[in-house]
């Protein structure tokens, strides 16, 4: 009996070593999972059934061993070599003690086999060997710092990383409190912080924050560390895993926007997709009267006046579903209100961060007031200019109106010669009165279009020209838009389209007078091209308008040469003059 329960005990142990019990007939009675997974069968594949039928290939080598303890002798710490199950075709080595199981007298009523497979216990040792081995060189390549420490703080492992980046070696960290190694030692505050944090995570939290870490010759790095608990089965902590990544490119990058951020001149703000202030700028609390740590964490809406608020916020998720760049081209104009209350007018322009999800935005915002007032005051001056300018124009036009009256009264008591040059004169005169009268009606100073133009100069022409006894017709054909002159262009063109078509009204039909004058004009690219054309005698064969002696052509090669213009004399029948200039576009 007493053999009995101190089986039932071994058996309530659940050991690693496998156990198993063979009756008189080594046939197995019990066996553990343990001695099961070593043979390489089920548990039910063993009961009931002896050990030449489960281990074939081994029963020739321990049934000798076995029947020795039916005898009554005992057998320990044996090392065999045999084939089972779990390694086919292979010898493994065993570790067995085989025992006698007596019953109340000296008879021995079976076998108690103890056995540990150390073949596979090898096996399974250099499998987690090279596990281990492989997370080392796999932890040692990595780029981050990662650990292992117990729950109390303890420091098991470091990978290869933070060692080198802090020029130690392993043991100099491994079995002290993390808190108490290198890269802590610079800072007490931070040591205390990394304690409380330790314990924190010991309970299920995990800490996460940038912080400045102590390395090779006394440098600092910032990382971004983190610090989670390891939880086993059963859910609890049994470790603690401290990882960090060297985040002080980034920090110096960050440092540096927000340098630029702080010192540029323009109020920006960053903005989250529920409309609160995540950054503001110092420009920002100078534009709204306040310090810039007044407006962090609070929604944009206070910064616009009570009005205008829930219409913004309706606006405001409109823009966030589908955000898009408004650049400072095309920036908003609105109402602003300080933290005091007053009301002032601000131009805004909003830029998407690329990559937040959820959206988040960059505003820029700047006071406009000064602007508005220094826009005012230009406007109202370029007004008070364009009046005194309409003016100008429009006392010049009525000044030279008066020397054509004048022209015209001196014409009626001159002889026949004398009232032709006055009346000659006269349409010059009206040609630039007429230039001034358009620029005063048209309030465009700049220039003026050569197609209205040109109509208006044919129609005084033939208020002049066109009597009761001349049956000349006169036509212009120009387009209405596309060929703008400037000022000191116009001129010069008209008195040429005016010494063209007087010269055909005098010269090119004998008397009485009848035949067809046309005006022309159209756009050649970046040029005009003016013709005069009529169906008169034409010009002699030889003629050339820059030989020419009379006053109308002198002053016609004058004006072209100030336009910088061609001028080509056209082919019959009849004749005509074609001036080509260049036009402002």
């Amino acid at each position: 009996m007493q053999d009995r329960d101190a089986i039932e005990a071994l058996f309530a142990c659940q050991l690693d070593v496998g156990l198993a019990v063979l009756d008189r007939d080594l046939r197995y009675c019990r066996i553990n999972a343990a001695l099961a997974a070593f043979n390489g069968l089920p548990v039910e594949e063993h009961l009931g059934r002896s050990v030449r039928e489960v281990l074939p290939q081994a029963y020739p080598h321990v049934a000798p061993l076995l029947q020795r303890v039916l005898q009554g002798e005992s057998l320990t710490d044996m090392r065999v070599a045999v084939e089972v199950p779990s390694l086919p075709g292979r010898l493994s080595e065993w570790d067995v003690s085989y025992l006698p199981i007596r019953g109340g007298g000296e008879m021995v009523d079976g076998v108690l086999v103890k056995a540990v497979n150390i073949t596979l216990g090898q096996a399974a040792l250099r499998a987690l060997q090279e596990s281990e081995d492989r997370v080392r060189r796999v932890l040692d390549s990595l780029f981050a710092f990662v650990g292992v420490m117990t729950p109390e703080g303890i420091l098991l492992e470091a990978n290869r990383a933070p060692l080198e980046a802090a020029g130690i070696r392993i043991e100099d960290v491994k079995g002290r409190h993390f808190w108490d190694t290198f890269w802590w030692s610079h800072d007490p505050a931070l040591q205390d912080w990394l304690r409380g944090a330790a314990s924190r995570v010991a309970q299920g939290e995990v800490v996460r924050r940038d912080v400045e870490v102590r390395m090779a010759r006394d440098t600092r790095m910032t990382i971004d560390f983190m610090l989670a608990p390891m939880y086993n089965d059963q859910g609890t902590v049994t470790h603690l895993i401290p990882s960090a990544i060297d985040v002080s490119g980034r920090v110096a990058t960050e440092a540096r926007f927000r340098s630029l951020f702080d010192q540029a001149p323009e109020g920006m703000m960053l903005v989250n997709a529920s409309g609160h202030m995540l950054l503001v700028n110092r420009s920002m609390g100078q534009i709204f009267a306040c310090v810039p740590d007044q407006l962090l964490g609070q929604h944009v809406n206070m910064l616009l006046p009570l009005d205008r608020r829930e219409v913004h916020g309706h606006e405001m998720e409109r823009y966030l579903a589908a955000p898009a760049e408004r650049i400072m081209a095309q920036r908003r104009s609105l109402m602003a209100r300080r933290l005091d209350g007053s009301e002032f007018p601000v131009e805004v322009a909003l830029n998407p961060i690329p990559g937040r999800e959820p959206p988040e935005i960059l505003v820029t915002v700047v006071d406009i007031t000064e602007r508005l007032a220094a826009q005012a005051t230009m406007e109202a001056s370029l007004q008070e200019k364009t009046m005194l300018l309409n003016e100008v124009h429009h006392r010049v036009k009525n000044n030279l109106q008066i020397v054509a009256s004048l022209l015209d009264i001196q014409s009626r008591s001159a002889g026949e010669v004398a009232r032709e040059v006055l009346r000659d004169s006269r349409s010059r005169v009206g040609v630039i009165a007429m230039t001034h009268q358009m620029l005063y009606e048209g309030s465009n100073f700049t220039g003026l279009e050569l197609g209205p133009y040109l109509s208006k100069l044919v129609q005084l022409l033939k208020q002049s020209y066109q009597g009761d006894s001349s049956r000349i017709d006169l036509q212009v054909t120009v387009p209405v838009h596309g060929m703008r002159l400037e000022t000191q262009k116009a001129i010069p063109c008209g008195l040429i389209a005016n010494e063209l078509v007087v010269n055909a009204f005098k010269h090119a039909y004998p008397s009485p007078s009848q035949g067809s004058v046309r005006v022309t004009a159209r756009r050649d690219g970046q040029r005009v091209v003016l013709e005069v054309r009529d169906d008169g005698q034409g010009f002699p064969a030889d003629f050339k308008p820059q030989a020419a002696k009379s006053m109308g052509y002198q002053l016609v090669c004058m004006l072209a040469q100030q336009l910088d213009a061609e001028l080509e004399v056209l082919p019959g029948p009849g004749a005509g003059l074609r001036v080509t200039f260049l036009i402002e576009d």
